[in-house]
């Protein structure tokens, strides 16, 4: 089978298209026939190495495609049913991938499987920042950063579907279109790459437009470049939640400091302890899943790429150019 393979940390430059054998299902696993794979964040860091793997490496872990093959011991999906994946045993930038079968996620049969691979990473990343980190309430004023992005446009659906007030960033202003259209008020969309120095800019800005104490939660995925202004734009006893680090990891830190801004929350969560048990997993996925096909919750596919443009996609996320989800086709 084809498959994308890095030998060692590095650039997306090192993401080589490669031939190698199919993998075979062991007990309680699940081969799939890959139809698309979900390119996330979390790739970027195992490959430059900001997160620790084994190399050589086959990048991914989302996905969604057909059941080709069932390991001992599995009864539940069938052969060729659609399922859909967070966590994949081998990488998921492959033509095939192994699961185990407690991971998958049944797919409407409304869904295609180039939707539902973008959906179980960023729409269970999005679920469980907005519905269970910090649950989010009608009224409260939202500061939704990269809301433009994958798991942004979702999540900024998701806190005005619960009656949020959003208070949504983007990197550039190309991208607040996409915003307005999901209803966050065009004067609530804030272009970072307009402001002359974000941490001093931004939080009179997001007091300015939750009537002067700030926003009760913050959604930071930015990382170091932002770090400093979500502290700033909060109300006393609100919650930062650090989810990532597109811009970099925030360095250690006074923890002083949350004193100093009004008593802060602050949590950086991860979407395993969010999906730990088999019933979480299930639960999220099934809850997104069905929004989307009520058609409640929209997926936007913002860029499509081959197998072996995988360094192209890889680029294109690190350089915060990507509107939406981008997606490898095997």
């Amino acid at each position: 089978m084809r498959a994308i393979r890095i030998a060692k940390p590095g650039g997306p430059q090192g993401l080589k298209l490669v031939d190698l054998p199919e993998p075979v299902p062991s007990a309680g696993q699940v081969l799939v026939k890959v139809a698309a794979v979900g390119v996330n964040f979390i790739d970027t860091y195992r490959r430059s190495g900001v997160y620790k793997v084994d190399f050589p490496h086959v990048p991914g872990t989302e996905g969604a495609g057909t059941v080709a093959a069932l390991g001992e011991g599995v009864t539940g999906p069938e052969i060729g049913q659609k399922v859909a994946w967070a966590d994949s045993v081998t990488g998921s930038y492959a033509e095939f991938a192994l699961v185990e079968a407690s991971r998958l996620l049944p797919v409407p049969p409304s869904v295609p499987l180039e939707v539902a691979a973008a959906v179980p990473l960023q729409g269970m990343t999005a679920d469980y920042l907005i519905r269970s980190t910090y649950p989010v309430k009608a009224g409260e004023f939202v500061l939704l950063y990269a809301a433009a992005g994958g798991v942004g446009q979702l999540a900024t659906q998701m806190a005005l579907m619960a009656g949020a007030e959003v208070i949504a960033t983007v990197g550039r202003a190309a991208k607040a279109a996409s915003v307005i259209a999901l209803g966050v008020p065009p004067d609530r969309v804030i272009d970072l790459g307009a402001l002359t120095e974000v941490t001093e800019d931004l939080p009179p800005l997001v007091k300015a437009l939750s009537g002067g104490p700030g926003a009760h939660v913050a959604y930071d995925g930015i990382g170091r470049d932002t770090f400093q202004a979500t502290l700033a734009s909060l109300r006393p006893r609100g919650m930062a939640v650090l989810y990532g680090g597109a811009s970099g990891q925030v360095p250690p830190f006074d923890p002083q400091e949350l004193n100093a801004h009004g008593s802060l929350y602050l949590t950086r969560p991860k979407l395993g302890d969010y999906t730990a048990t088999a019933a979480e997993l299930r639960q999220r996925g099934e809850r997104v899943f069905g929004e989307i096909a009520a058609g409640q919750l929209k997926v936007s596919i913002g860029h499509e790429y081959r197998l072996a443009s995988a360094d192209q996609a890889h680029a294109a996320l690190e350089s915060g150019s990507t509107q939406g989800k981008a997606i490898l086709i095997p």
